[in-house]
């Protein structure tokens, strides 16, 4: 697992999983994928799911998300039950002890939040789309903390020198912001590399969040500890978590 560095206080715990955890799914999901949602055999990711729980120490069952690539979040206020179902969001927030915060990713940026007195957290699923829709933005302001108070981590993603696209992805970012146009190279007609870290730290200073740390593990580059849909289609998920 990748441990969150940053300064966060000491009763919050955050991390990021790796692909060559305790698992036991077959390729091209080996081994320790843990998306329910991309085609992986069900009976190997419920394994998963019970052996991250048990390796991490858990204090309770992860509060898994039905992600859509869009900037609703949702306050979680108990662990879940078994039988829960996932509620359809892409970030989420707590200020209960022990409810662990989930996102899964395959490229796209997880991001971790806290506030400097250890009193809550929240956690978000920014691809693309949602980073240039606001969740980034949303999950801050659905936490209790003013900005200036909450720290963020961004777990492993699609790094700047491996995530090549196309001129939509630029168009959503620099139509309302020119200056977002610093994130993206240009590397042939109608396509970018862009630096979606860079773009993160951009959307959260605006609002008002100056401490983000992380955001240097790229996804694509080292297929030997991350999963990456860009790299290879079919494949698994990481998880980010974090809790009180």
């Amino acid at each position: 697992m990748i441990q969150a560095d940053w300064p966060a206080p000491a009763n919050v715990h955050a991390f990021s999983t790796t692909r060559d955890g305790p698992g036991v799914s077959l390729p091209p999901f080996d081994r320790f994928n843990l998306g329910a949602r991309c085609g992986d055999d069900p009976v190997h990711v419920a394994a998963n799911r019970a052996a991250l729980i048990a390796s991490a120490g858990l204090p309770s069952s992860p509060a898994w998300l039905r992600q859509v690539h869009g900037i609703r979040v949702v306050r979680v206020d108990r662990a879940p039950a078994p039988g829960d179902g996932e509620p359809e969001a892409d970030a989420a927030v707590t200020a209960v002890p022990g409810v662990v915060l989930a996102i899964l990713t395959a490229d796209c940026l997880p991001v971790l939040f806290c506030d400097r007195a250890g009193t809550e957290v929240g956690a978000a699923h920014a691809g693309w789309r949602g980073l240039a829709a606001g969740v980034l933005e949303a999950t801050v302001a659905a936490m209790h903390s003013r900005p200036g108070e909450l720290l963020a981590w961004i777990g492993p993603a699609a790094g700047p020198a491996h995530y090549e696209v196309g001129a939509e992805v630029r168009d959503a970012f620099v139509a309302n912001d020119p200056g977002a146009g610093i994130a993206f190279v240009s590397t042939r007609p109608g396509h970018w590399l862009v630096d979606l870290p860079m773009l993160a730290r951009r959307r959260l200073a605006a609002a008002g969040l100056h401490a983000v740390h992380g955001g240097t593990e790229c996804t694509i580059a080292d297929a030997s500890r991350h999963f990456s849909f860009r790299r290879d289609g079919g494949t698994g998920r990481l998880a980010t978590l974090g809790w009180l």
